[in-house]
């Protein structure tokens, strides 16, 4: 049999360096890695705890199951997550903060949304008499070019 000191040590340095990798990392990436590492951790007890008191329905090895289970479907939609943050921003540092009128502009770039009301702004700005030159046909014509 096992020393009890060994699981619960490793599920500790587990649990640790997640919660380092949480705190400490501004990255997306390995903060959710930080998260499985304290999910890891937390399977480790549980298998452990399961191992040395006896259970026999198996509630602690079933538990673990369903925390599988969550952890695979929360890094499937964290990367989600992470990919839409990187198409939207062009970088997953988490704490670089944005105002809410460049987290308005950055969705509406990747949804698409809006983009009919900026062609349509375009062609207005390029059809308004302020946008075109304001140098006539007859003075350019009068104006002498001047060549080196």
């Amino acid at each position: 049999m096992i020393h009890l000191v060994l699981p619960f040590g490793l599920a500790s340095i587990l649990a640790g360096a997640g919660v380092y990798a949480i705190l400490a990392r501004r990255n997306a990436v390995l903060m959710l890695i930080g998260v499985e590492l304290v999910l890891a951790a937390a399977n480790l007890v549980l298998v452990t705890t399961s191992a040395i008191l006896p259970d026999p329905g198996g509630s602690a090895q079933i538990m673990s199951l369903f925390v599988i289970t969550l952890a695979a479907a929360e890094v499937t939609l964290a990367l989600g997550i992470i990919l839409y943050a990187f198409r939207a921003r062009g970088h997953i540092d988490l704490g670089e903060g944005l105002d809410a009128d460049e987290v308005r502009a950055d969705t509406r770039e990747v949804t698409g949304e809006n983009s009919g009301a900026r062609e349509a702004s375009a062609t207005a700005t390029a059809a308004s008499p302020a946008a075109t030159s304001t140098t006539s046909p007859a003075s350019s014509a009068s104006s002498p070019e001047v060549t080196s």
